[in-house]
């Protein structure tokens, strides 16, 4: 039997795999790779830096619920990628990352972009892998793949050095190796025990978190919110898990977000807290009440437990908790007993959800110019407003803005940096939304800060053919920060805050996409008209009010790891 080398045989287990995009920038340690990638069922989808490729393979993986692949060249190639990874490893998406690096026979040879590059990335990853034996590529894919999707969701690195990947192979040696893990624990007995905590509460909540989404239990969700009348907030991945819109959900768990959200969280006596993580978002569970009943389902055990004593910890598949849960309930016939005890309960919560929407009313609706970036929020809210519709956010304050704003009806259309908070993923993101979704309308919000670290991936939308529309919020600065040195210094500091007006929509025309400037509030809903209408990649680049002080800002300037004693 003829011969094959290593890269082929990456290539086919990757085509077994399934995978239908591979979001890479090329290289000449790849090469042996991409060469069999080429008129194969996979389409490489090239950026223009590696941070961007792996930034891709997270959204892709975070909206599709299964492994993405990233795959870069050896030395740069990789640490540009190490970016992407750490923030993958924040919000659960399994992405592997392949990265070629030196031959074996080279190392230590000073050979060209030569690194130690395993030690490097093994404390990011679930799983780290060096495959030395061209045999067993197919078998370390699989290793990859299994342990991207095993427990929680994340990234896994895989390292292949190009001399494995040229190496010569009989097919016949090679142990083709292909596992899909489909693992759906629950605790059937102490599932039950939260019916007994369900019974005792007079002010109980849900917060569904990233696992409700990953775990596909939208419909569980639902179903076991209404069939007790609780109130549900969302967070993470979970957010459109239940409709912004339902009766029943109150929006994002975020207590800086206009609602009832500060309230409930401080007030509940009760928190189901459904495949999430208790951080600083919820200023490490120091935000409800010592004395509020906690129950913790989390798919991974190390998860429970993290800055707060858990009352009843659940180490469970979301979805196969919730079907358990909405059985028992089913079984002891208490939902109406349940809604009937919670009812004053979640009057009260959607008296503090009116009250503290309308304390935002005035930012919402406000006039001035330049324009409050809160109001361009609100304008691009009312816009976006079909079900399907997808918005990202990026950037410090802009991100701050939009999810204190936005109304989200569906899960998975809604994509931002989460836990990690890295700029830069906006455009990255938004072309991955619009390479899954091209029927779907697609908006980026982000700040004038985020959109030069990944400025060409405006070039990598227009020449793929992406039509997405990238609002800047343009304060001329880096607004979070400038702002939290306003409020601990009194003053902020002019170099490394202040960033002077560009025309970004003018360099997007260059490049071939729709630009248009907007100054004034009124102008905004026909600047995005225009700009989903010219079917083109666009930019609208919005002035906004750089004095405004978003709550993003408070809470860095009081952070504890950086106040001055």
């Amino acid at each position: 039997m003829d011969k094959i080398i290593g890269g082929k045989l990456v290539a086919d287990a990757l085509i077994a795999r399934g995978v239908d995009y591979i979001f890479s920038l090329s290289g000449g340690h790849i090469t042996p790779i991409y060469q069999f990638l080429e008129n194969s069922k996979i389409t490489i989808f090239d950026t223009r830096h590696e941070q961007a490729a792996v930034f891709m393979a997270e959204a892709w993986a975070r909206m599709n619920r299964k492994p993405a692949v990233a795959m870069v060249t050896a030395g740069p190639g990789f640490t540009n990628a190490l970016t992407g990874i750490a923030g993958a490893r924040l919000s659960n998406a399994p992405v592997v990352l392949i990265a070629g690096c030196v031959g074996l026979d080279s190392v230590e040879k000073l050979d060209l972009q030569d690194m130690n590059q395993l030690p490097v990335i093994e404390p990011m990853v679930k799983k780290a892998l060096v495959c030395h034996i061209p045999e067993r590529i197919p078998e370390f894919i699989d290793i990859a793949f299994r342990a991207a999707m095993s427990g929680r969701p994340g990234p896994v690195y895989l390292e292949l050095p190009c001399d494995v990947l040229n190496a010569a192979i009989d097919p016949a040696k090679v142990k083709k190796m292909n596992t899909t893990l489909a693992s759906k624990p629950v605790d059937r007995e102490n599932t039950r025990k939260v019916v007994d905590l369900l019974k005792a509460a007079k002010n109980p909540i849900v917060i569904g978190g990233s696992g409700i989404w990953y775990a596909d239990a939208e419909k569980e969700f639902i179903e076991f919110v209404e069939k007790i009348g609780i109130p549900a907030f969302t967070a993470g991945a979970g957010r459109g898990v239940i409709s912004d819109t339902h009766p029943l959900c109150f929006g994002s768990s975020l207590a800086i977000r206009p609602g009832a959200a500060m309230i409930t969280l401080m007030t509940t006596d009760l928190v189901l807290f459904l495949g999430g993580r208790l951080s600083l978002f919820y200023i490490f569970g120091d935000i409800f009440p010592a004395n509020a009943k906690f129950v913790q389902v989390d798919i991974a055990p190390g998860e429970i437990g993290r800055n707060r004593t858990i009352d009843l910890g659940i180490v469970s598949d979301a979805k196969a908790f919730l079907t358990e849960i909405n059985g028992i309930l089913d079984e002891m016939a208490i939902g109406d007993t349940l809604k009937k005890q919670y009812r004053p309960w979640v009057e009260t919560v959607r008296k503090a959800d009116r009250d503290g929407k309308k304390e935002a009313k005035t930012m919402w609706e406000c006039d001035t110019v330049p324009i409050h970036p809160m109001r361009l929020a609100k304008e691009v809210n009312d816009f976006m407003n079909r079900e399907d519709d997808i918005v990202v956010a990026d950037g410090g304050d802009t991100s701050t803005w939009m999810g204190m704003t936005r109304t989200i009806r569906k899960g998975g259309t809604y994509l931002d940096y989460g836990l990690y908070g890295c700029l830069a993923v906006g455009i990255p993101y938004a072309n991955a939304a619009k390479l899954k979704h091209p029927d779907k309308r697609v908006l980026l919000i982000m700040g004038d800060g985020s959109v030069g670290f990944n400025f060409m991936e405006f070039h990598t939308a227009i020449r793929k053919k992406l039509p997405i529309v990238v609002v800047i919020g343009n304060d001329q600065s880096w607004g979070m920060i400038m702002h939290s040195q306003q409020l601990r210094l009194g003053h902020h500091i002019p170099h490394g805050t202040e960033l002077g007006w560009v025309d970004y929509h003018k360099m997007v025309e260059v490049l071939g996409g729709f630009g248009v400037c907007v100054e004034k509030p009124e102008d905004i809903q026909p600047a995005l008209e225009a700009a989903f209408a010219s079917g083109k990649t666009a930019c609208v680049n919005v002035k906004v009010d750089p004095s405004i002080i978003s709550p993003g800002s408070v809470a860095l300037a009081n952070l504890g790891g950086y106040k001055c004693g």
